[in-house]
């Protein structure tokens, strides 16, 4: 079977996968959204898991998609968080 007749399926740069994750990471400091904190740490990890990225990268970004894993979404609205 030929599998140059069968392309990889498309997976996204480098570039695109910074710009996604410095967009959530943005996003989500500037409304708290979880989503954004969510969706941080999910390209934070796509790129700590990318082959062309060196160790010390790959920790930081471990070490942040962690952090935004785990952050308690905004105080309901109206409300403020209890210290």
């Amino acid at each position: 079977m030929d599998v140059s007749l069968h392309p990889a399926p498309a997976s996204p740069s480098p570039a695109s996968l910074w710009a996604g994750a410095l967009d959530a990471i943005l996003r989500f400091g500037e409304t708290g959204c979880p989503r954004a904190s969510r969706r941080a740490a999910d390209l934070l990890e796509r790129l700590a898991d990318n082959p062309g990225t060196d160790e010390a990268l790959r920790e930081l970004c471990e070490r942040a998609a962690r952090r935004f894993d785990v952050l308690p979404g905004p105080p309901a609205h109206g409300r403020t968080p209890d210290l």
